[in-house]
């Protein structure tokens, strides 16, 4: 059985500058000082440092998150004055504009460099920094982290893209809810902008990864046809399980593996299970079970394991009641790996899912130095 987890999605800094989480505190502790003020979108933390490594996940992706105002500029900044057409509001993401967003991007970036100067993280940007990483790992070790950017508003004009590359980032998907700057996002179908469609042939010519995540079905199609390299979704499920655009077609989770991608699964229990779309599924209606619905799916789909493992997003705008019952924090991910054996997943296979397959694809398309 694997020891070791890559967790391909997780909002390390927006969770440190906007809930004022200390990310290298344990995560009892943390929900100690934050008892008082618990939210629907906060909910009871999940994910610190501590907890990564206690579990065994030695690797993440971890966000660049910032949005401008869906549906682009001209509504109200203030959430009481902003139309019904405006999907998923929140002061804690939402900005006026891409200046804002770009400047709320990089000061996350400075929050990695400085876990990273206080030997809590070490940041990857290469195919040689990743393999330093798992050859030089102990328990205590400074977790991977390699950035991703969460919806592209913080990039102000597509040429622009080059410069977050060279700050890091190296994955990327066009939207988040509604729509961004550069696509349709969760809730809404459409195409590419045209600064989008400049992105994408930008994200091409750099080796920015381009992540399908959070991107409106036409805009998926017509980004396939502008990207040549291989794409991954960092946090999604299966749409033929639980119904909605948030969740992945058949059709698109074969066009990720054709391209040796990779989909990373989330824990968020209403992409996990059925449910009332006005409500949320409580922790103790679903299970680790039902992931493993969605990942043998897809491992039926494409006939093997190559192109699923984790994408949590634990802590990403829901906390511990909206997990499955197993897990109470982040150190419970290796639970997953006992779902998948009771399936008769291989030991091979399990190991894929849990860290193998995201390594080789980083492995493949980071950057050789």
């Amino acid at each position: 059985m694997p020891s070791l987890i890559f967790d391909a999605h997780l909002d390390l800094a927006w969770n440190a500058l906007q809930y004022d989480r200390d990310q290298r505190l344990d995560v009892m502790q943390m929900r100690s000082l934050e008892s008082h003020m618990i939210t629907d979108t906060r909910g009871q933390c999940t994910v610190s440092l501590p907890a990564m490594r206690q579990g065994g996940v030695t690797l993440c992706c971890a966000t660049l998150l910032a949005r401008v105002l869906p549906n682009g500029f001209g509504q109200p900044q203030h959430p009481s004055q902003r139309t019904p057409k405006v999907a998923f509001a929140r002061e804690d993401i939402d900005f006026a504009d891409s200046t804002i967003a770009y400047g709320t991007a990089f000061g996350q970036l400075g929050y990695y460099r400085l876990l990273e100067s206080l030997g809590e993280i070490t940041l990857i940007s290469t195919q040689q920094q990743l393999k330093d990483h798992l050859t030089n790992w102990q328990p205590t070790s400074p977790i991977g982290v390699i950035l991703c950017m969460e919806g592209t508003d913080p990039i102000v004009t597509p040429d622009q893209a080059k410069h977050w590359f060279d700050l890091g980032m190296r994955t990327a998907c066009l939207a988040h809810y509604g729509q961004s700057a550069h696509a349709m996002g969760t809730g809404f179908d459409g195409p590419l902008t045209k600064a989008g469609v400049q992105l994408v042939k930008q994200f091409d010519e750099h080796g920015i990864i381009l992540d399908l995540v959070h991107t409106a079905d036409l805009a998926i199609e017509q980004a396939l046809d502008l990207y040549s390299r291989p794409v991954c979704v960092s946090h999604a499920n299966v749409r033929s399980l639980v119904k909605g655009d948030r969740q992945l077609s058949d059709s698109q989770i074969q066009q990720v593996a054709n391209r040796n991608g990779v989909i990373g699964m989330a824990m968020y229990n209403n992409m996990i299970k059925t449910s009332d779309p006005n409500s949320k599924l409580q922790r103790e209606q679903v299970s680790l079970t039902d992931v493993v619905n969605h990942i043998d799916h897809i491992c039926q789909l494409v006939g093997n394991a190559n192109n699923v493992g984790i994408g949590s997003d634990m802590d990403g705008g829901f906390g511990v009641d909206c997990i499955p019952r197993e897990l109470q924090t982040i150190a419970d991910l290796p639970k997953l790996a006992d779902a998948l054996n009771a399936r008769s997943f291989t030991d091979e296979d399990i190991n894929k899912i849990m860290i193998g397959n995201w390594v080789r694809f980083f492995a493949e398309n980071l950057p050789s130095a």
